[in-house]
Formats: C-alpha cells, structure tokens, sequence
C-alpha cells in the first residue's frame, strides 16, 4: 500500500515530489447541489436579484478559483489548466446542480482544481441569493470522475 502521509523526518506535512511523474492528459469532474426555496429560483430564473445574473457570476467565480486552487489548499501544486467548463442547471423544483470539468496536461491531477471550482461557485450563488433566501443548503460536493496519471480511471459508481 502506497504511503500517502507525506512528512518529512520532523513529522511536518510537505509538497510531494511529482517530478518522476509523467506528463499525461488529465481531466477530473465534480458535482454538488444546492436546495433553495422555490421563490429564490423563479427569482434567478427572471434575472430578479440586486447583484445581478447568478449562473453567469457563480460560472465565472468556479473558473477563477479553479486556477487560484493552490493558492487556497495548503500543499496543492499549481498547475496550467487546459479547460475549465462549469454547468449550472435546476434538477428539480428545489435544487441546483453545478458540474465542473478540469482538463490539464500535468503531472499531478486536477481534483482538486474541480472540486474548488464547485465549492466557489455553490457559495458564489449563495451570497448572490442570500438576501432572499438564507436557509439555502449547498450539499453533496464530491469528485465524480478523473482519469490521466498514475492511478488512473475513477468513476463514481
């Protein structure tokens, strides 16, 4: 079994080494929901919030955190994204889904790139929305599938 504690002789936590890697195509995508009351997206879907157009914004918000991801997560390696494409659709009649997908051609993948871009964009649309609805819960946030490098193909079953 693979060692993935990563302290060095002190017991600190350090970046791993990915320089052994290969450079491989690498794509990774993530989901989470939100519940909302019904009132709040009849408002989003009229274009009737103080702040402006939420798909827009919150599509905008996941993409700029995706590739500020290792500014935010301790230990993270930047890498140069190829793509980003975030997705925001009603599921149903109280909920919304945001999809990210991540491409790169690195040696480490972009998870958690996907994943951040899913968190951001959940809160953007909540502090977009919270002036109408504060009881808004954003839920679910997980990795749904990666595949490049060392471990190669993930699907969530």
């Amino acid at each position: 079994m693979e060692d993935f504690t990563h302290l060095d002789e002190s017991g600190a936590a350090h970046m791993v080494n990915v320089g052994d890697k290969n450079v491989t195509e690498r794509h990774a995508r993530a989901s989470g929901r939100l519940r909302l009351l019904t009132a709040t997206i009849d408002r989003i879907q009229a274009g009737n919030l103080d702040k402006g157009d939420v798909f827009q914004v919150a599509r905008l918000a996941g993409i700029m955190a995706a590739k500020r991801t290792a500014d935010l997560i301790p230990l993270c390696h930047p890498l140069p994204l190829n793509g980003v494409q975030l997705t925001l659709e009603f599921i149903t009649e109280d909920s919304l889904q945001i999809t990210a997908d991540v491409r790169t051609t690195a040696r480490t993948g972009v998870e958690m790139e996907a994943l951040t871009a899913v968190s951001v964009a959940a809160l953007t649309v909540y502090d977009m929305c919270k002036s109408v609805d504060r009881g808004m819960v954003i839920e679910s946030i997980q990795l749904d599938e990666k595949s490049g490098g060392r471990s190669g193909e993930y699907k969530r079953s």
